[in-house]
């Protein structure tokens, strides 16, 4: 069992590594190249840098910091580490295109068009590859998630307001032309990351068919702190009565969940389904509160 963890581990580490390193890409050859703005932390790091020339592979971490040292006791153990190393990867990414000279090479002044759909499709692409695989880079993302456990706002909503106020405060530095395609960019990022990852911030239903019914459902409450529905169900074969477990999670936690139920029964039936709102204790993190000091 141990094994098989460590290599899904090392799996995980890779793809969210290359995630970062291709999102870090597009924002060195394109969006910096071509003065096109971003959303999140990372608009606050390319302002940092047009106003003070603070490079962004520092600032990104400078500005994470303190929002992982908030969100200390909003994440779990694997989330945590996850984060601190997605943040480091994006850093590390963003430092090395920024001084190899074939990035600098590439001139796309000449189609800003061309850049704004680049700019989304290595957005979108690499940020969806470090969701998919249960990672993330830190910024907005761990405030909506606290906003989400404390206030019971959903985490789709506290990123678009952030993203707005971030893309505003670019025009400091932007003339309406390269903000009209940033905005083309971020579209194109949108769509992409939802083929990517099947959805960025829309919640999940997923339907689960095992004989291990009751252990899979036990580990998703007490691991997942989510609640579990029992269905009465029977096989359209043999009319055998069974138990179909049901739950919403958000998109962030369709890797755990998969983790979790193949753990229990690589053989179980699971499908997933999109569920446009959900409301209610299990999905808006309304759960318990906990001292600061507590982890879970």
């Amino acid at each position: 069992m141990w094994r098989k963890q460590l290599l899904r581990t090392l799996r995980d580490l890779a793809a969210i590594g290359f995630g970062c390193f291709f999102y870090a890409f597009g924002l060195v050859a394109v969006n910096i190249k071509n003065n096109l703005a971003e959303g999140g932390i990372t608009g606050i790091t390319l302002i940092l840098r047009y106003w003070f020339h603070i490079d962004p592979a520092y600032s990104t971490i400078l500005l994470n910091i303190p929002l992982i040292i908030l969100g200390y006791k909003f994440l779990g153990k694997r989330a945590l580490a996850y984060t601190i190393y997605g943040t480091g990867m994006l850093s590390a990414g963003l430092w090395v295109w920024q001084r190899l000279a074939f990035v600098q090479n590439l001139n796309l002044h000449h189609d800003l068009f061309i850049a704004g759909i680049l700019a989304g499709l290595f957005g979108g692409i690499g940020s969806g590859i470090i969701y998919r695989f249960g990672g993330t880079t830190g910024g907005s993302d761990v405030l909506a998630r606290i906003f989400e456990q404390e206030r019971g706002i959903p985490m789709g909503r506290t990123l678009l307001i952030f993203d707005v106020v971030v893309l505003t405060s670019s025009l400091t530095y932007l003339d309406v032309e390269h903000m009209m395609y940033t905005l083309l960019a971020s579209f194109v990022f949108s769509r992409i990351i939802d083929q990517v990852m099947e959805g960025a911030y829309s919640a999940r239903g997923v339907f689960v068919i095992s004989p291990k019914h009751q252990e899979i459902a036990q580990r998703i409450m007490d691991e997942m702190e989510r609640g579990v529905t029992y269905i009465d169900s029977a096989g359209g074969y043999h009319q055998t009565p069974q138990k179909m477990l049901y739950c919403v999670v958000s998109p962030s936690e369709i890797a755990d969940l998969r983790r979790l139920i193949e753990d229990e029964d690589p053989h179980a039936f699971v499908t997933i389904v999109d569920v446009h709102e959900a409301l209610g204790e299990g999905f808006t993190y309304q759960r318990p509160r906990r001292s600061l000091f507590t982890r879970r």
